[in-house]
């Protein structure tokens, strides 16, 4: 009897353990399933062409001028990095502003420090020239 009650509670335990993830298993195989599929098909179906042309860089129609891989100024990467840290102080903004009278008057603190460091940046690159487009 004892056993019998010892062997019930380890597949209860067994079952609530692994139950749980056999939903998720069954995604991943169905998932598997149609990548894999979609794969195939168009490997199978899709047109397919071994010209020369076709391996060339493409450029809204036109005839590519120098290669694919050319330096890209190091402004461009300065300015992609002020446009993500000032996105980011935006995603940051919205929904503090949206709970704004519940969070209290220590998060309006905290808010204005947080702006004021990116001020204490943004003033820094700009100072630096970083801005300029030259």
């Amino acid at each position: 009897m004892a056993a019998d009650a010892a062997t019930s509670g380890w597949d209860r335990a067994l079952d609530e353990l692994f139950g749980n993830y056999l939903a998720v298993l069954i995604a991943i195989g169905v998932g598997f399933f149609l990548v894999i599929t979609a794969l195939i098909a168009a490997r199978l179906i899709a047109p397919f062409s071994a010209e020369r042309h076709k391996a060339t860089t493409y450029e809204c129609g036109m005839l590519p001028v120098r290669r694919a891989s050319t330096n890209v100024g190091m402004r461009f990467y300065l300015y992609a990095i002020i446009f993500i840290i000032f996105d980011v102080e935006a995603v940051f903004l919205f929904p503090w502003a949206l709970s704004f009278v519940g969070v209290g008057p220590q998060a309006y603190y905290e808010m204005l420090l947080f702006v004021g460091i990116l001020g204490v940046g943004f003033a820094y690159a700009w100072k630096k020239g970083a801005l300029q487009w030259r």
